[in-house]
Parts: C-alpha cells; structure tokens; sequence
C-alpha cells in the first residue's frame, strides 16, 4: 500500500501537495466521541489523500501512457483510488479490533465526563514511592476493613437471632414436655380412679 500510494503522489512527479491545505481538522470541545473522532479523522487523511493523487497529477505522470490510452488510464486511477481507500480502511479497522479501539475510547469519554463535575484536584505522585503507596493503599484496606466490620456485625445480630430463635424453640419444647407430662398424671390419675371405683363396684354384694 505504501508503495502504491508513493506511486501516485510521490517525489518523482515533482508535484507539491494540494494547494490551500489546511493543517488539520479542528474539533471543538463538545460531547462527540473519540471514536467518531477516529472516524473522521480517518475520513479527512482518505480526501487529502485523494486530493494530493489527483487525475490530473496521475496524468501527469503517466502522459505518455495517458495519450496512448486515456480510457484505460481513467479506469486504472479510479481502481486504484477505491483499492487504495479500501486497503486503508481496512487497516484501520484491524487496528480498532485488536487494540479494542472502540471500547477503550468509550471508557476513556466516560472517565473525562466523570472527572467534569469533579472539584477536588486529580491526585498527583509525590514523589516518595513509599508515600503514594500508603496513600492508595490505606484508603483502600481502610475501606475493606470497614465492608467486613459491617459483615461481621450482621453476621453476629443474625446469630443472635438464630440463638434467640432456639432459645424461645427449646422454652416452647420444654413447656409442651410440662403439659404433656401433666395430662399424663392426670390421666394415669384418673385411670386409676377408675379402676378402684370399678373394684369397688365389683365388690359390692347384690
């Protein structure tokens, strides 16, 4: 591609580039995406291209050729040019795909929307490794010693509740044990009863 594009813009036709160029694209400072920016700018690089390889420049470095068979000069250029902006584009979504272009912009627009609204200075390194170490560090473990403080004492009032729960199971077992022992020696008590009212009955004379 590089040889191509070389071929047809290149030093030895002795062409300047497009006159009037402009140095670049300018891109205000508003909500558009860094992969729509990717895409333009791939858009814009493509028109300057084909500006700076134009017909006429083509001709210019083939006229023998050109006079000979202007046709066939006209379809060779406009082959070449769609080749050329095909190979490129396709390069470019290569490029996107293995490096994850487009999530890695998206995230990267979102870190730059997010650190908008933020007032507080972004932090800095300070120069002693040890200092900015404790700096990331301690904030952190701080953080995770508090999550498991609040593990921990929902861990244990759930606990409590479970040996409440017990508690209040084995009261309730215990008094079912009272009651059924006591309609146990009131019926062994009235069982009884019977049994001598029944011996008494029986030894009665007729």
């Amino acid at each position: 591609m590089a040889e191509a594009s070389s071929a047809s813009v290149g030093s030895g036709c002795e062409e300047k580039g497009p006159e009037g160029s402009s140095p670049g694209p300018e891109y205000p400072d508003t909500a558009i995406s860094r992969v729509k920016l990717l895409d333009t700018t791939v858009d814009t690089f493509l028109q300057k291209l084909v500006a700076a390889g134009s017909y006429q420049r083509f001709t210019d470095c083939y006229k023998h050729f050109y006079q000979l068979q202007p046709e066939m000069t006209q379809r060779i250029y406009d082959k070449f040019i769609t080749q050329l902006q095909t190979s490129i584009r396709e390069e470019i979504s290569e490029i996107k795909a293995e490096g994850n272009l487009a999530a890695v912009l998206t995230a990267l627009d979102t870190i730059v929307e997010e650190g908008k609204d933020r007032k507080e200075p972004a932090w800095r390194p300070s120069g002693v490794p040890e200092k900015d170490l404790r700096s990331t560090t301690v904030p952190y473990l701080l953080q995770q010693r508090d999550a498991l403080r609040r593990r921990v004492q929902k861990q244990e009032a759930e606990n409590r509740q479970l040996a409440e729960a017990v508690l209040a199971g084995r009261r309730q077992v215990e008094e079912l044990q009272l009651q059924g022992q006591a309609q146990w020696q009131a019926w062994q008590q009235a069982l009884h009863r019977g049994q001598k009212e029944l011996v008494a009955m029986l030894r009665e004379p007729e």
